[in-house]
């Protein structure tokens, strides 16, 4: 069966952005290839213009967030969800809801509704309390007017079968692992080999960065640590200044240059991940396919992942210790395999594309029928 799919719900591919954008460049494609039509909406303020990519269909949707900040994203949303309402897909996939769900009495009525149910996103501190509970309402909103939906994670699929008795198809992103023509394109002149330390995030104070540096700063430790990620942001902003006298911290800015991430992940001493709201996270993913140590947040999401195979640190003075204390014998070798074989095995990206299709067939033949599947 072969189904005209679009994919709705992020700033646009190829991804100079986060999370959605990243499964949305390596699902859309990888569909394509199995025959389906497959259009991904972009921002018109997104750096690739042409209407094409990698045989997805682009369609270009007018975004006013640059004129008027948060407040675009709807309208954003909004203008794709009514052009999509016109273009009568077989299939509409929404990544995440945060501002598309408000308008769940528009969802092209045509169509199969599925969607990426993303994060506990009302539990991001970045936002404020009347923030916080306006994403628990886009949340219920999401679930009443989607058909079926999808959990990257484990932890995400038990909360939304217990807070609205709902099934949902685990799904979690994917990664490709570190390849030998990566090791070869890899210039061993612009760092030494594990003599830094690294995180790459979003500049948000979920994603314990400030922790992290803190207890970096504190520590004795002779070697630099490389922080990956925009910094134009406020919080961005704190963070640079409040650690602009630790010589050894390098702010790198962001870099969508994915074969320079993954080769600094690869020859990083100790890769910190910080992020402690949200699924299954892609960073963290490329982490392990590149062969880093890991050192996470002690939280669900990246122990559903992670399992033994990681350091784990709650605050700044475990991060102290561990700085100063990490070892590479045959211990930490082993961690770093087995983080590899998950990915080989669990996080592929073949495998992620297939459950994709499989789902949306399924979901797409089950309302035609009019029935209702488990997940």
């Amino acid at each position: 069966m072969k189904l005209s799919i679009a994919i709705l719900g992020t700033r646009g591919i190829p991804n100079y952005y986060g999370g959605f954008e990243h499964i949305s460049e390596y699902v859309s494609a990888g569909l394509v290839k199995k025959g389906h039509s497959v259009t991904v909406y972009n921002s018109h303020n997104h750096p690739y213009t042409a209407n094409s990519w990698n045989g997805v269909n682009i369609v270009h949707c007018y975004d006013p967030e640059y004129l008027i900040g948060t407040a675009g994203q709807f309208a954003y949303d909004f203008n794709c969800i009514m052009d999509a309402r016109r273009r009568k897909f077989d299939v509409v996939l929404l990544m995440g809801y945060t501002s598309s769900s408000v308008w769940g009495t528009l969802y092209p009525t045509g169509s199969t509704i599925i969607t990426n149910m993303d994060g506990l996103e009302w539990k991001r501190s970045k936002y404020s309390r009347p923030v916080q509970k306006f994403l628990k309402y886009a949340e219920k909103l999401a679930i009443k007017h989607s058909q079926y939906y999808i959990s990257d994670s484990r932890v995400i699929r038990a909360y939304l079968q217990d807070k609205y008795c709902v099934d949902s198809r685990y799904i979690p992103y994917g990664a490709d692992l570190f390849s030998e023509q990566e090791r070869e394109l890899f210039d061993k002149s612009e760092v030494l080999k594990e003599d830094y330390f690294l995180l790459m995030a979003r500049m948000e104070p979920e994603n314990n960065i400030e922790t992290i540096l803190e207890g970096f700063n504190n520590s004795s430790s002779r070697k630099c640590f490389m922080v990956l990620g925009d910094t134009s942001n406020r919080f961005g902003k704190f963070i640079t200044h409040k650690f602009k006298n630790d010589d050894r911290i390098q702010f790198k800015g962001a870099n969508f240059d994915n074969s320079v991430v993954r080769a600094l992940q690869n020859n990083s001493y100790l890769y910190f991940h910080g992020h402690s709201v949200g699924g299954t996270n892609p960073s963290l993913l490329e982490a392990m396919a590149s062969e880093a140590l890991i050192a996470a947040h002690n939280n669900p999401f990246n122990k559903s992942v992670l399992n033994s195979d990681a350091f784990y640190f709650d605050n700044a003075a475990e991060v102290k210790h561990l700085v100063e204390n990490v070892q590479r014998h045959d211990t930490e070798r082993a961690m770093v395999k087995n983080n590899l074989k998950k990915i080989q095995y669990q996080f592929n990206w073949d495998v992620v594309i297939n459950d994709y299709e499989d789902f949306i067939i399924e979901c797409y033949r089950k309302q035609k029928d009019g029935k209702i599947i488990e997940a």
